[in-house]
């Protein structure tokens, strides 16, 4: 699935260049599940958005199914991104003006699907977040856990082969969190997909069976034969 090589991002930061990261060698298998974890502003983030082709490295390659992310022509990489790769957020990205059903079709728009066939999808995928009664409410009728089930829904609805998730039950209680995860490891078992998520949330991490901790730009791998 993917196979990363050398992939070093440099910033610059007034006078100074910082490496969020450092040279990083990884590979991920086709259906795995990766916790990436470590301090704030050490290079999680940036990894994410290699994985997802939201941004490309100063140096090194990002092999996506045989193909380097990073040399690929931007119209490729949008492709690439709107067919195989779904995002869910901490701060969810929702319209506030669309129903859920709406928001969730957004996500077809780019596929090429028509009125019918997009209304059908972004249902089905409702329902099987648990929202399929909520298809005609807006954002702001939702609770917090129930825009997220908009999200994983938006981001699912496409039938992606990845799933990216950036601190997904960071604007969640407890109780909240633990329901959403159980969602998106259900959702990763029950779709075969890969699943790749960042977290500050300890107790997440160690449910993974894989967790690449990131501190100044470089990835330790631990795998958790108990998970």
């Amino acid at each position: 699935m993917y196979q990363l090589r050398g992939v070093t991002k440099r910033y610059s930061r007034g006078k100074k260049t910082v490496d969020a990261l450092a040279g990083v060698d990884l590979t991920i298998e086709d259906g795995g599940r990766l916790v990436i974890q470590g301090p704030t502003g050490g290079g999680k983030s940036t990894l994410l958005q290699m994985l997802g082709g939201l941004d490309r490295p100063t140096r090194g390659s990002v092999e996506f199914d045989g193909v380097d992310l990073a040399q690929l022509p931007e119209a490729r990489l949008t492709k690439v991104r709107a067919e195989s790769i779904g995002f869910v957020f901490q701060s969810f990205n929702l319209i506030p003006t669309l129903t859920a059903q709406e928001n969730v079709e957004t996500a077809l728009v780019p596929l090429g699907l028509k009125g019918a066939a997009r209304r059908e999808r972004a249902a089905e995928a409702l329902g099987s977040v648990g929202l399929g009664e909520r298809l005609g409410h807006v954002p702001g009728e939702l609770s917090g856990g129930q825009q997220q089930r908009v999200a994983i829904a938006r981001a699912l609805v496409k039938r992606p082969k990845v799933l990216l998730a950036d601190e997904p039950t960071g604007n969640l209680d407890e109780s909240m969190r633990d329901e959403i995860m159980e969602l998106l490891e259900g959702l990763w078992k029950e779709h075969g997909l890969t699943f790749i998520m960042v977290t500050h949330d300890s107790s997440i991490a160690r449910r993974a069976p894989r967790l690449a901790t990131i501190r100044k730009g470089r990835v330790t791998i631990t795998e958790n034969a108990a998970a």
